[in-house]
């Protein structure tokens, strides 16, 4: 048990962990402190001086909240507990005080600032600041730096609280940001003028609490009364980020990360926050017929028509789900597809994953990473499939976790030992005795898809299950979209996987934009975008984007989420577990079910563990399968860009100019040192 101690807090005595920063301890006991520069999840600076706060018997000035812990106070003259005001004429003024100094150099933007209504400078100098201000001389002026298409800046409004440069170097890794000077002369600024690095780089627009960081897609389209906000899903990933979709009328106009200690923390990777952009570009809102080897746009009833048309003379008829699509909308497919005698298939990557749970939902929860200290990557590069994941893991490495790679060698953002990139390192690690140390340390194995899409993937994943059996490890399986763990729930796996189905004569593509159909196969494509699948579509029906219907989504881990609508799906769309009824009634295979709710209620009775929304289920391997031996050769990567990597990225103008910065990076020449 942690060594607990008593404080009084403004007359009131709480107990907390000796432990606790005195801000914290001010939490627990329900009273705000002020503060600009603490956060949570970053180190402690202690330079902003807003959190000040009085210690009775200390020494005779305010003491900074977030930088003394409640283990270094000092107990009463006869043993009482040490007592803490925190509204005292001594903190008020003391409040005052740095306000004032701390709005000496601030412009006066607040009309035409795009922090307005959301600023903590704002709202802090309304509730302890002054309304007057003692300084005539004129204002400080710092030039804007140039970070990149993501974040725009405005230097003169900065605090130098300096969140920004902790949270790049502690969290997302990258040391471009920095402070330099001293005095008036201290300024935020980036090495030799470089712009950021990082697929993390927006979460310093939520961390600046001013409007010195603010993000450059958004600035000047809306104000923040004026937004509609929804709590979603994330989908751009697997690991299904906590977010908040904030529309303006039909619009999306931006997406900001919630706090989820089980996923995202409080972070957000670059493609999931500034992706809306793509809801907007090359959306199918109409049917659509080909005719003389060209698409016309077509009525509902002429598309439904002639998809069932199709699907009624199919010999083999097979269903596709892509990487966007929510499970209701798997689960109508397939139970279609079972009705005509045909198949449906999610792992379009040609994944060699399930039907066992365990083997596609994996048996460890992403919270285990925290308390890791052996942690095995194979085959997966997760600073491109899972950033917020990746970020996870920093955090592990930084409390001493040690990190293995089998695998490609790529950038990581911290120290790992790398074993080897090929099946003959894999090899060598499954078989290698595991101390007694190794097996009682808290430790984890993450497989990726890379490891797992070769002709040898079964014998990959039961080389990583005899990792983690023998190092009692949990194994996590890190998926690439956000559909495969809910599609996989909802029976949408054949036999002989993705083969099976792209063998049939009529194809249902379900948004499965990442793989190519083959020729001679009459296609019905169902999606969002006008991407890969419509173009080799003989049949369009426009379906809604994941921020326009609700729906479950299921993470990497197995945690069975509602994306919840934020919005309407543009001109005729409609939402995509209702074509699916309206087509099954024209097929002549009526599907159970009239609404949402009574799809989803079938959908439970087969998979009970979606029941449990927001809870990771716990799964256990069966018997171990024929698994055959591993192959030769190296591992390959999931993911080659990390911006393009599905139809709605790919509809987006900014993550096509984040892809083409990306590559020119790569590709600069290295000067010779």
């Amino acid at each position: 048990m942690t060594d607990l101690k008593k404080i009084v807090i403004d007359g009131n005595e709480i107990e907390v962990p000796g432990a606790m920063t005195l801000i914290q301890a001010c939490e627990e006991a329900g009273i705000e402190i002020p503060r600009f520069c603490y956060h949570e999840r970053l180190s402690i600076a202690g330079n902003c001086r807003m959190c000040l706060v009085e210690v009775v018997g200390g020494p005779p000035k305010p003491a900074a909240s977030c930088a003394m812990q409640v283990k270094d106070l000092r107990p009463g003259p006869e043993g009482q507990p040490p007592v803490v005001k925190t509204n005292s004429p001594m903190v008020k003024k003391a409040r005052e005080g740095v306000m004032e100094f701390l709005l000496i150099n601030h412009p006066l933007d607040c009309p035409i600032c795009d922090q307005g209504g959301e600023c903590d400078l704002q709202d802090q100098a309304m509730a302890y600041g002054v309304d007057f201000s003692r300084y005539r001389e004129p204002k400080r002026a710092a030039v804007d730096l140039d970070l990149g298409p993501l974040v725009e800046t405005h230097m003169t409004r900065c605090i130098s609280c300096t969140r920004c440069v902790r949270f790049t170097t502690e969290v997302a890794g990258i040391t471009q940001m920095g402070q330099t000077g001293r005095g008036e002369d201290s300024e935020i600024t980036s090495y030799l003028g470089e712009t950021l690095k990082s697929n993390l780089q927006g979460n310093i627009i939520d961390l600046c609490p001013v409007g010195a960081l603010v993000s450059k897609p958004y600035a000047f389209t809306a104000r923040p009364w004026e937004l509609t906000k929804t709590e979603t899903i994330g989908v751009m990933d697997a690991l299904g980020a906590s977010i908040r979709v904030d529309t303006k009328g039909r619009e999306v106009m931006r997406i900001l990360p919630r706090n989820h200690d089980g996923t995202n923390e409080e972070w957000l990777d670059d493609k999931t926050r500034f992706v809306w952009d793509g809801l907007r570009r090359q959306r199918l809102d109409k049917p659509y017929l080909r005719e003389n080897g060209k698409l016309r746009p077509a009525t509902w009833p002429e598309a439904l028509e002639a998809a069932a048309t199709a699907l009624k003379n199919a010999s083999k008829p097979a269903g596709i789900v892509g990487d966007l699509a929510p499970t209701e909308a798997a689960f109508a497919l397939r139970k279609l597809m079972d009705a005509l005698g045909g198949v449906t298939e999610c792992r379009t990557d040609g994944a060699k994953i399930g039907p066992d749970r365990a083997s596609y939902a994996g048996t460890a929860a992403i919270e285990d990473i925290d308390e890791a200290r052996q942690i095995m990557l194979i085959g997966t590069d997760p600073a491109r499939e899972a950033p917020v994941l990746n970020a996870r893991i920093r955090k592990a490495w930084l409390k001493g976790a040690n990190v293995g790679l089998v695998g490609q060698p790529v950038d990581l953002t911290y120290d790992y030992a790398h074993i080897g990139t090929d099946r003959a390192a894999l090899d060598s690690v499954a078989d290698k005795a595991v101390s007694d140390e190794t097996r009682e340390a808290p430790s984890i194995v993450i497989v990726g898809m890379g490891a797992l899409t070769g002709a040898d993937g079964a014998a990959v994943l039961a080389a990583a299950r005899r990792i983690a059996e023998n190092s009692q490890s949990g194994l996590l399986i890190l998926h690439s979209a956000a559909a495969r763990v809910g599609a996989m729930d909802a029976g949408c796996h054949a036999e002989d996987g993705i083969e099976a189905a792209l063998s049939g004569d009529v194809i249902y593509n379900l948004g499965a934009d990442e793989v190519e159909v083959p020729e001679g196969a009459f296609v019905i494509y169902q999606g969002s975008h006008g991407d890969r699948g419509a173009h080799r579509a003989d049949v369009i029906l426009p379906g809604a984007a994941w921020t326009e219907e609700q729906g479950l989504f299921v993470n990497t881990e197995g945690r069975p989420q509602l994306a919840l609508r934020a919005s309407f799906a543009p001109g005729d769309a409609k939402e995509n577990w209702a074509i699916l009824r309206a087509l099954s009634a024209e097929v002549g295979h009526q599907l159970p079910f009239d609404s949402l709710a009574e799809c989803r209620r079938l959908l439970l009775e087969e998979a009970p563990q979606l029941a449990e929304l927001d809870a990771v289920p716990a799964n256990e391997f069966s018997a171990a399968p024929e698994a055959g031996g591993l192959g030769t050769g190296e591992f390959g990567l999931a993911i080659s860009d990390f911006y393009l990597s599905n139809p709605v990225a790919r509809a987006s103008q900014l993550m096509a100019e984040l892809s083409r910065l990306a590559a020119e990076r790569e590709a600069a020449p290295l000067a010779a040192e």
